[in-house]
């Protein structure tokens, strides 16, 4: 009997040669960041009359594993600038620390002005194209939500390649194809955002959630939404999605080790 576990499986040497153990040596770059392990799914944001809102859900997935219920995806950035993340979970958390340096810089410099989420957008999409071109990419794709210079609405994304492009309602991960529809059937080109308020936008994210919770493996019940507005930033983080269908399953008895 053969006492290795290791050996296990293997072809036997005396017929095959030995084993070839070659291919675990190598000098070529590490690609760690081209395989995200830790991902979160969809960023959803929608253009009103006077602000921006922003919403993700809660679950970062290991795989298809629903592994972490709490990752919260939306960081603030000063007084009006909101970004939300999609994509790996470890990348975003770097970049988080990144704007966090940056905001204490602009806290206490001289010239006592913030960025505004225009500037912050296009940074972020500098810091991604940088990192793509050195082959080491964030593998993120982020929604920035606020004002920009004018102090007019701005909703703009950037994507791992440093990609950019705005419009009056963006989706990242499944959202761009579960969510933007609705979001288009709900606010077409031809209405303006002045003519859209506030309780429409955030009826139709939560909307768009409860979609994607029914429809996307890697989304789930809790969210976080941030409403900006020129009065600051209203953003909770531990919502619950209201009147959901699959809530009959937990009435469901008598299968498998259920006996009550």
């Amino acid at each position: 009997m053969d006492h290795f576990p290791g050996t296990w499986g293997r072809p036997r040497n005396d017929v095959y040669g030995a084993y070839d153990h070659s291919y675990l040596h190598t000098t070529g770059p590490k690609t760690h960041t081209s395989s995200p392990a830790v991902t979160g799914t969809s960023v959803i944001g929608v253009k009103f009359n006077g602000g921006v809102v922003l919403a993700t859900d809660n679950l970062a997935s290991y795989g298809s594993l629903a592994r972490f219920t709490d990752v919260k995806r939306l960081r603030t950035f000063g007084e009006n600038a909101v970004v939300g993340f999609g994509g790996d979970v470890s990348d975003m958390q770097y970049i988080d620390r990144l704007l966090e340096s940056m905001d204490i810089r602009e806290n206490y410099s001289s010239h006592g002005n913030m960025l505004n989420a225009k500037n912050l957008h296009t940074y972020l999409a500098k810091v991604f194209y940088k990192r793509r071109s050195e082959f080491n990419p964030l593998w993120n794709h982020v929604l920035v939500a606020g004002f920009d210079g004018e102090g007019k609405p701005f909703l703009s994304s950037a994507d791992l390649l440093g990609t950019t492009f705005s419009g009056p309602h963006l989706a990242t991960g499944f959202g761009a194809h579960l969510a933007v529809p609705i979001l288009r059937r709900l606010f077409p080109e031809e209405r303006p955002i002045e003519d859209i308020s506030k309780e429409e936008a955030v009826s139709a994210l939560k909307d768009c959630l409860k979609v994607l919770f029914y429809r996307d493996a890697r989304s789930i019940d809790k969210y976080s939404i941030a409403v900006i507005t020129k009065d600051g930033i209203d953003l909770k983080e531990d919502e619950q999605i209201e009147n959901q269908s699959w809530a009959f399953a937990e009435r469901i008895k008598g299968y498998g080790a259920q006996t009550k």
